[in-house]
């Protein structure tokens, strides 16, 4: 459990890097493995590639992970209390969070966030989650926060990891003893988003699914942290002899109405988040006489202290949710650090870990397609305390930084493919393939054969909209969205004020050029003042869509929606600027 708040100073320092006692040598860096992953539960989520991730930490300006020539998959930090004004120095709207994302991106990495906002709240630290929890006043600024995170994210676009508050479930299990019904402050916020949702601390859970609903912000992919000492001990260091499967069931019957099942939102979490430590292992002997050492042996019993009882826990986890896992912060500490305090004034100062060496040094291959096989996709890498080892000091024996190097190899040569839909060692019964798409509705709403029908564009990309004979889906005629932009960006066409019934799916034919700089569409509903102004998105990654040819996107209308809509439309998103056209038709309820 984490005891130690990151200041901001500190989290500005950098992330860690790696370490072992009594180290083999590394890998060569010519090596190239193969996939051996077996088979995990669930899928990955969509926008992210079917490899095993791996990023680090690095903070807002700073440049060494771009600067470094390595392939890096992530990049990440963490959002703490103050981050929607840039804590005081910027807008309330929560540009400074956008930046991050899109410093990120222009770098060449998918953005991730720590969302580590409830510790910053008024009230108390770790020991007062639940109080936080039952304060309305205090949820209803705290979600008003992590809504406007989610329109900053859908603005940007693209696929971003949104961790949600490291330990923050495990702290709710401990202090509501195991019971997702206590009373937590939700629909008492007043946010009418969340009306609909218990005031359970299960409901505060489901809280963040339903703003990510609620704005549309469907880039955005969802972890729920899960703690290894939420139930009885702490599996991962010290229970090491409790087993593992009551445990995880334990835990995970917790954790279901969180949004891990079925729920009033329609959505569930993506991924699971672990932390394998928080601090190199050597910290943690000498600053407070603890062992959290993880035997790296491949024979290592599951009932030993070791990372063969760790992917145990992940594998069982997996199976249980159908959820692939994040792992997050892992120690950069190696065999060669000094075990002294990272004042950032030698190399290799910072305490000695093995977790990196287990995942790049030797046998690191076949470490990688255990961990795989367990249900991860991603492993971040970062400091959680100034004093820690970091990636820029990490000298290894032979003179090299350990994880620009090793890791850097692994990365350069391709990385680790894993399965990006989920299988059973027992595979169910095979079945057809979907059927195509049944081809447009000859009574569509919209066809545009005599005009535009009173739809109109938002967004400097858009250089004018008409009905054109170039391309249709059905009839004659479509929509020609023509585009002009001068750089990256987003923008929509729409029409204002269609009846449009509750519950009906809407259907838009689009025509896709090929060679365009169109990264993803987005069909939308918007509600009027009437349905709480709901917004309501699908978002569909170009890479998806079949270029030169017409595609059937789909968004579903809330149940409940109030008719007419205020507008009904269509977003786009480009990722340099481009000048040409693409084309609506057929839309229809």
């Amino acid at each position: 459990m984490k005891r130690t708040l990151f200041s901001l100073t500190l989290l500005a320092l950098g992330a860690c890097g790696p370490e072992l006692a009594d180290a083999p040598d590394a890998e060569p860096l010519s090596t190239h493995e193969a996939a051996l992953v077996g088979p995990v539960a669930g899928r990955i989520p969509t926008g992210l590639p079917a490899r095993l991730l791996v990023g680090l930490f690095e903070d807002t300006g700073q440049t060494w992970m771009r600067n470094s020539a390595v392939p890096w998959n992530v990049r990440y930090r963490y959002f703490v209390k103050g981050w929607i004004d840039n804590w005081g120095w910027g807008p309330t709207q929560g540009h400074w969070g956008l930046q991050y994302l899109r410093e990120c991106d222009a770098q060449g990495f998918i953005p991730a966030v720590q969302y580590y906002q409830m510790n910053g709240e008024p009230g108390g630290g770790e020991d007062q989650f639940l109080a936080k929890a039952r304060n309305a006043t205090t949820m209803r600024s705290y979600f008003s926060d992590f809504k406007t995170f989610m329109q900053r994210a859908r603005e940007f676009g693209k696929p971003v990891l949104v961790l949600v508050e490291a330990d923050g479930f495990g702290l709710l299990q401990k202090q509501t003893q195991s019971n997702p019904h206590a009373y937590a402050a939700v629909a008492a916020t007043g946010l009418p988003e969340l009306s609909g949702l218990p005031n359970t601390v299960a409901g505060w859970g489901l809280a963040f699914l339903q703003l990510r609903k609620a704005v549309g912000a469907n880039n955005v992919i969802l972890g729920l942290h899960v703690s290894a000492w939420a139930g009885d001990g702490d599996l991962a260091h010290f229970s090491v002899t409790t087993p593992l499967q009551s445990e995880v069931t334990k835990v995970h019957t917790f954790l279901q109405p969180f949004g891990l099942a079925s729920n009033v939102t329609g959505a569930t979490w993506d991924v699971l988040v672990g932390d394998p430590l928080d601090r190199d292992a050597e910290f943690y002997r000498r600053a407070f006489g603890q062992d959290r050492w993880w035997n790296a042996s491949d024979s290592a019993p599951i009932n030993s202290k070791s990372f063969n009882r760790y992917a145990e826990w992940l594998r069982l986890w997996n199976v249980a949710s159908g959820k692939r896992w994040v792992l997050w912060q892992i120690p950069l500490g190696n065999s060669n650090h000094l075990n002294v305090d990272n004042t950032r004034n030698a190399p290799r100062e910072g305490y000695r870990d093995n977790r990196a060496e287990y995942f790049f040094g030797s046998g690191g291959a076949a470490h990688r397609e255990k961990f795989a096989s367990s249900g991860v996709i991603a492993l971040l890498f970062g400091k959680g305390e100034g004093r820690q080892s970091s990636y820029t000091n990490d000298y290894y024996t032979d003179g090299q930084l350990f994880m620009k190097s090793r890791a850097g190899a692994f990365l350069r040569a391709g990385g680790l493919a894993i399965p990006a839909t989920g299988s059973s060692p027992t595979p169910p019964p095979s079945t057809p393939p979907p059927p195509p798409p049944p081809p447009p509705s000859p009574s569509a709403q919209f066809e545009f054969e005599s005009g535009t029908q009173a739809w109109a564009s938002w967004g400097s990309l858009v250089q004018g909209l008409s009905s054109s004979a170039s391309r249709a889906s059905s009839g004659s005629r479509s929509l020609e969205v023509r585009l002009a932009g001068t750089s990256q960006g987003a923008s929509k066409v729409f029409v204002p004020g269609s009846s449009v019934p509750g519950g009906r799916t809407v259907s838009f034919r689009v025509w896709l050029p090929a060679g365009s700089r169109i990264t993803a569409f987005q069909p939308f509903v918007q509600q009027a003042g009437g349905g709480g102004w709901q917004w309501t998105g699908s978002w569909i990654p170009a890479t998806s869509l079949q270029a030169g040819a017409w595609n059937t996107l789909t968004v579903q209308v809330p149940s409940n929606a109030v008719s007419p809509l205020h507008e009904l439309g269509l977003e786009f998103f480009t990722n340099a600027a481009w000048t040409g056209s693409f084309y609506v038709d057929s839309v229809s309820w």
